[in-house]
């Protein structure tokens, strides 16, 4: 069959090779100018990209540089607005302010703060406090006296020596706090005792190392307490500030300020940068600057001012795009997007799209057409050679039992009544005719199964009354003797008992034909599985089945040839079977062989209901 379909391959092979050389030059023209036509949008896009760049890094860098003088007053002064500034210097963080307090719940502060009250109050003079409670008594002495002149000078008295004997802050405060407590007269109150509060001490008593007054102090000083310890002064200072009516709107917004903890910068900051799309710093030798930024807001004035000259309309978006933590300003990746753009890059991959369909239909439609020319002339010889194949055999087939009919029955007739040697041609005669008929209903029904023409009629019917008549079936085919085991406990199917015996009978005459032994041995078997069917097992004393063959023998016209046996038959036995066996939704399969013989597995699905 090669030989025939040679030139036929030969043709169509390079008919589809130079086909498939054009459809790939083809479909590289139509990727170029899909790329041709993205580098165009890219290029307009990549252009007003820069521009927006170069926009923003510009408003950045003249907006730290109008916040610089607002940062350093943040750093001198704790009561200005620290929240949105960054200021570094040698390393440290001095902005955005740290305002983690201690941990714990503890309360050490308030506690000194009540015992140096017992003491002031009961005249006690603890070791390290005596001096100042005393001078403080005194102070407080002469204001109540209306001695305004000696309590200025006890006062000042005890702010040099509170200034020459410092404290640690988490002492100094509370003490601080409880001067101040004693010493304000409400509104009447000294400005020496005011400048403890806020605007904090005169040069001359510079001494005192936190002299800022209580509010810049306690803001400067919190991380030494704990939330509850700043609290509790924060409380205490209000109260006073307001006996004194003084301002602490500045001081509440700023203890209520929450810092952004201790960013972190880069090993080597050489210049501007954007961290994490938040803050904007800039290195100024040992100093770094920054300032917390919003970079959505700042681009809607860039993307307004684009839109007022013209570069793009209403619909166009302006935005930065990526994650980096850290992005040079030079580098800001702001990506312009516009929707005539967008239509465009769809438009141009709906066209190299609708393109490449095209070339991939046309190599589809190539490939079809010589795949079913192919097989349109493989069926055609395979056809001629099955019609061949199958003419010659049935004609052989129905020749020699025909044949012999004729020659036993004219024998018969002259010699029956003279000759005692020829009494078993009347045996003979209807074993011929029987392999007749059964060739003959082989082909008939699997004519009409195979066109789906027959009208499975079944029932409920028991195995052992199927396989029983298969003895005297075989008995009445072949001269060979054939003993017939069964173990099938009672099981029953629901099937077409006639297509059932055909298949038995198929089976049974293959085990007989295929087969150098005396007696032919055959068993059948069943295992019923409850909900799942039966199983039935058909075994052989036979010749076996090659490996490899056990599919090839339920092929329509395929039969094997045993070395050294010549069997006759129509090849259509197994086929049959296996479509008896798919007509009752079940299968049939070679489950051993060896030259010992062989076991076919008949699978009977239970039946839906």
């Amino acid at each position: 069959m090669l030989r025939r379909l040679l030139p036929t391959l030969v043709a169509l092979g390079c008919g589809l090779l130079a086909l498939g050389w054009g459809l790939v030059s083809l479909q590289r023209i139509f990727t170029r100018e899909r790329e041709d036509a993205h580098a165009q949008v890219r290029s307009r896009r990549d252009a007003l990209a820069h521009a927006a760049t170069e926009s923003l890094r510009q408003v950045l860098a003249r907006q730290l540089e109008e916040q610089v003088s607002a940062i350093h007053a943040a750093v001198d002064n704790p009561l200005a607005p620290g929240e949105g500034f960054y200021l570094q210097f040698r390393g440290h963080q001095f902005l955005p302010r740290l305002t983690r307090p201690l941990p714990g719940h503890d309360m050490p502060a308030r506690a000194l703060y009540e015992t140096l009250a017992d003491h002031l109050r009961d005249g006690a003079t603890p070791g390290p406090w005596e001096a100042r409670l005393a001078r403080l008594r005194a102070a407080e002495s002469a204001l109540r006296e209306g001695s305004p002149a000696r309590a200025t000078a006890l006062v000042e008295e005890l702010l040099r020596y509170h200034a020459n004997h410092a404290l640690p802050a988490d002492q100094e405060l509370p003490f601080l706090l409880l001067a101040v407590e004693h010493l304000q007269q409400g509104p009447r109150s000294t400005p020496l005792v005011r400048s403890l509060l806020r605007e904090g001490l005169p040069e001359e008593f510079g001494g005192i190392g936190r002299g800022a007054g209580l509010q810049r102090d306690l803001l400067r000083e919190r991380q030494r307490f704990t939330q509850a310890d700043f609290d509790f002064l924060q409380a205490r200072i209000l109260l006073l500030s307001s006996a004194l009516g003084e301002p602490m709107g500045d001081f509440l917004e700023r203890a209520r300020e929450t810092g952004a903890g201790a960013l972190v910068m880069p090993e080597q900051l050489v210049e501007p940068m954007l961290l994490g799309q938040q803050w904007y710093v800039e290195p100024r030798g040992e100093v770094v600057y920054g300032i917390a930024v919003d970079i959505a807001a700042q681009l809607v004035p860039i993307a307004e001012d684009m839109r007022a000259r013209g570069l793009f309309g209403n619909g166009g978006q302006v935005r930065l795009v990526g994650d980096r933590p850290a992005i040079p300003a030079r580098e800001l990746p702001v990506r312009v997007d516009l929707p005539e753009w967008s239509r465009a890059e769809v438009d141009i991959e709906a066209r190299y799209g609708l393109k490449t369909l095209l070339v991939a239909v046309c190599g589809v439609l190539a490939a079809a057409i010589v795949a079913l020319a192919l097989v349109s002339q493989q069926r055609k010889y395979r056809f001629l050679e099955l019609k061949s194949d199958f003419v010659a055999t049935v004609s052989h087939e129905l020749r020699t039992p025909l044949a012999s009919i004729r020659l036993m029955g004219e024998t018969l007739e002259r010699k029956l009544a003279h000759a005692p040697e020829v009494r078993d041609y009347p045996t003979r005669i209807v074993q011929a005719a029987d392999g007749l008929h059964f060739l003959v209903e082989n082909i008939l029904s699997f004519n009409r199964i195979d066109k789906g023409r027959w009208t499975l009629r079944p029932s409920r019917v028991r195995l052992e009354e199927l396989v029983n008549p298969l003895r005297d079936d075989l008995a009445a085919a072949t001269s060979t003797p054939v003993e017939l085991t069964t173990d099938l406990n009672d099981a029953e199917l629901e099937a077409d008992p006639t297509l059932l015996r055909l298949l038995f009978s198929n089976l049974g005459r293959n085990a007989c034909a295929y087969n150098q032994r005396t007696p032919v041995r055959l068993s059948v078997s069943a295992r019923v599985i409850e909900g799942h069917g039966c199983t039935v097992l058909f075994r052989d004393n036979g010749v076996g089945i090659p490996d490899y063959e056990w599919e090839n023998v339920f092929q329509d016209f395929y039969r094997l040839t045993p070395p050294g046996q010549d069997v006759h038959g129509s090849g259509l036995g197994l086929a049959l079977c296996r479509k008896i066996m798919k007509l009752h939704h079940g299968d049939i399969q070679v489950a051993s062989s060896t030259p010992e013989g062989t076991t076919f597995a008949l699978t009977f699905h239970e039946p839906r209901r």
